[in-house]
């Protein structure tokens, strides 16, 4: 059941953020990959980072893996332009 709830998480993170950053999808698997990513790296930065909290349950996986997938966008947006 884990399997399946990181997944739908990942794949909304990956789809809200790509909609929010660069106003389209990239498609099921790779909303789906970028969501996860980000929840990773947002977890990260969240454990590290005291001043902001981190929430629990659905939304608080959601908000943390949009935001983690919305850096990620950035940093490969960073990356590519520096190429």
């Amino acid at each position: 059941m884990n399997l399946i709830y990181t997944l739908i998480v990942g794949a909304l993170a990956g789809w809200l953020a790509g909609y929010l950053i660069k106003g389209k999808g990239f498609g099921l698997l790779g909303n789906i990959i970028i969501g996860i990513i980000g929840g990773v790296l947002g977890g990260f930065i969240f454990s590290i980072v005291p001043v902001i909290g981190r929430g629990y349950g659905f939304l608080g996986s959601l908000i943390t893996s949009v935001l983690g997938a919305i850096l990620l966008l950035f940093i490969v947006g960073w990356v590519k332009r520096r190429n």
